[in-house]
């Protein structure tokens, strides 16, 4: 049985994200352009999914090779279907450059998003004050816009849990994090150094992860099958059992199929998401990714989606 925690998404603030959100993900044309008709296309599909939000600029919407005009471009687009859909969208702001993510920050809050996800700034690792001057900065720049600090593995400054706490006791429109999550030792800080504030985990640990405090999760299932995505997180409320067997498989399937591209052709994080959303079939998208970045190539794409549907196969009827 799950413990009853302080922290149960239902417990959350009003303005705290929750539940299972969709990445946003671009369509590449044969020139290596955005294809803007099909990359509608995905974002309306996505938004017809069930998940609980979508969210554009993260790493598998590829926001690090996007230029300024496109940037605006996205974000208008995914502000007009979400608003049509009538779901939670948010946009990230991430930039290596924190004045332009700033300048960012001012332009998208017109488009009244839920939420806006931001990055550290990389170029070079900031210290505790540069952290909390960039964020601040960014709540006084919008100071209603609720913010969510996306902190990856390879970010170049990880912050701890203690310095979350500290930032987000700074900082008040800091409402959640996407974090990688961790062991039952990592979990049981999060819930003393972060009561009330939304910690997503990533979407092939959500199961363990829901189990242990987290909100839910900014899904890399998602990208594979965001109907598959939606009918686990139901599973994962009711079932706990079941959705821990469909955790294990799901982990099996990324180790056996998905993991060994990055070695094997030697890409990115956002080429593997890619290479999923090419071989879930759910949308018109491609495993290409911008300029200058490798994809998995087309012929590798078919042996995946077999194997995703032998391992899942009841996302898929």
């Amino acid at each position: 049985m799950r413990p009853e925690l302080d922290d149960h998404p239902s417990h959350l603030p009003a303005d705290a994200p929750r539940g299972v959100w969709g990445a946003v993900m671009l369509a590449i044309d044969d020139r290596g352009a955005i294809d803007w008709e099909a990359t509608e296309e995905t974002i309306a599909r996505l938004c017809a999914s069930g998940v609980d939000g979508i969210y554009s600029n993260g790493t598998a919407c590829e926001f690090h090779c996007q230029t300024e005009p496109e940037f605006d471009r996205l974000c208008a687009l995914v502000a007009a279907i979400a608003g049509r859909a009538r779901l939670p969208f948010q946009i990230g702001i991430s930039q290596s450059n924190p004045r332009v993510a700033r300048e960012r920050l001012m332009r998208v809050s017109a488009l009244r998003p839920a939420a806006v996800q931001f990055t550290l700034p990389d170029w070079w690792p900031p210290s505790d004050g540069e952290v909390m001057r960039f964020v601040g900065g960014l709540c006084e720049t919008a100071p209603d816009m609720p913010l969510v600090l996306y902190n990856p593995p390879h970010a170049k400054r990880r912050l701890t849990l203690e310095g979350i706490a500290r930032l987000r006791a700074a900082v008040p429109s800091l409402v959640g994090a996407k974090l990688p999550g961790g062991d039952a030792g990592w979990y049981a800080d999060m819930r003393r150094e972060l009561p009330g504030f939304s910690v997503f985990v990533p979407g092939h640990t959500l199961a363990t992860g829901f189990a242990q405090g987290a909100h839910g999760s900014y899904s890399n299932v998602a990208c594979l099958n965001p109907k598959g995505a939606v009918m686990w997180w139901q599973t994962i409320r009711t079932d706990v059992a079941a959705a821990a067997e469909v955790e294990t498989r799901i982990q099996a399937f990324l180790a056996t199929h998905v993991l060994p591209f990055r070695a094997r052709y030697d890409v990115s994080d956002a080429a593997l998401d890619k290479a999923m959303a090419a071989a879930g079939g759910w949308a018109p998208l491609g495993p290409r990714l911008l300029w200058p970045y490798s994809s998995v190539p087309d012929e590798a794409i078919a042996t995946l989606a077999e194997a995703a549907r032998t391992a899942f196969p009841g996302w898929w009827q």
